[in-house]
């Protein structure tokens, strides 16, 4: 599990086509892995991957069809910058939201606004994933932990302030770009206990009356 604190920006130094998937190299930047251990999990641009060598300041990492399908890691080259963060700990300052590492899909930039000393970006998200993105609530772009300001229909705007810009990827990406997007997990689990009964053959006290009742909606 993670925040999306973004920890350091890295870059991907090789790329490996291996037995039908790939294999990333990256080096970690200002990001130590001293006291990492093999078979530890890094997000990398809000993926998270499992490190099979390590380094002091460099990694290498499996990446699965399954990931290149759902990720911007299948346009990605020798040489791309990375958010990175290291998994949480019991000690970590739970600064944004938890986040899994596992990317739902990729948004496209639609457009760029200047908001007093921050940035506006508008993003499109996929149809199927609008119902989980919600006014001031959050959602992981690239690995980043964000508030969502407005939403309209699969459209939905962020603010990044000048920090966020300089410590991490987004100061670099243009309009028509894509990011991975991940969304509340607790929006996922909400869908489903929804579902109740339909789940799965099992009974459910989970109904929209009781959720109202009790503040949810």
């Amino acid at each position: 599990m993670f925040t999306g604190i973004i920890l350091a920006v890295g870059k991907i130094s090789q790329i490996e086509q291996k037995s039908g998937d790939v294999r990333l190299a990256i080096d970690t930047g200002t990001l130590s892995l001293k006291g990492a251990n093999l078979g530890d999990s890094i997000a990398v641009n809000g993926i998270c991957l499992t490190a099979v060598e390590l380094g002091e300041h460099n990694f290498v990492a499996d990446v699965s069809n399954e990931t290149l399908a759902r990720t911007n890691l299948k346009s990605a080259t020798a040489g791309t910058p990375v958010n990175l963060e290291l998994a949480l700990t019991p000690q970590t300052r739970l600064g944004g939201h938890i986040v899994s590492g596992h990317v739902d899909g990729l948004a496209k930039l639609l457009e760029q606004t200047a908001d007093g000393r921050s940035i506006r970006f508008r993003f499109k998200a996929p149809d199927s994933l609008a119902k989980y993105i919600a006014e001031k609530g959050s959602i992981c772009i690239n690995g980043i932990s964000l508030t969502i300001n407005k939403v309209e229909g699969a459209e939905f705007s962020v603010n990044i302030v000048p920090h966020t810009l300089k410590e991490t990827t987004l100061g670099a990406i243009s309009v028509s770009d894509y990011v991975n997007i991940e969304v509340d997990l607790l929006a996922r689990y909400m869908e489903r206990l929804m579902k109740g009964e339909a789940a799965a053959d099992c009974p459910s006290r989970v109904t929209e009356n009781l959720l109202k009742e009790s503040g949810f909606i």
